[in-house]
């Protein structure tokens, strides 16, 4: 199966958490903060979204930056996704 996204919806995949701080600590599952960097794995078609033309900025492939309680987590086959707005992801990680 695929998901693919409407309008201005992005399927993300969540990047792997950190498992260790800088210094090198070791960090229980439950102290491990969500990450907020995920690849960009399917882009809707962009058209009009309550009465405005959304032009999609996002590409497949493209790791991005986005808001930390956004968007809705689904299971597919054994993966997790995130299927966000555009105007949730804040940046590209270039």
């Amino acid at each position: 199966m695929k998901l693919v996204p409407l309008t201005d919806r992005v399927v993300l995949k969540q990047c792997e958490a950190e498992e260790t701080t800088k210094s090198g600590i070791i960090l229980a599952s439950a102290a491990q903060e969500k990450p907020m960097e995920a690849e960009v794995v399917a882009v809707g078609p962009g058209g009009m979204v309550d009465g405005k033309e959304v032009v999609m900025q996002v590409k497949e492939g493209q790791k991005v930056i986005y808001s930390k309680y956004a968007g809705t987590e689904v299971k597919l086959e054994g993966e997790e996704y995130i299927i966000v707005r555009q105007n949730d992801i804040l940046a590209v990680v270039e």
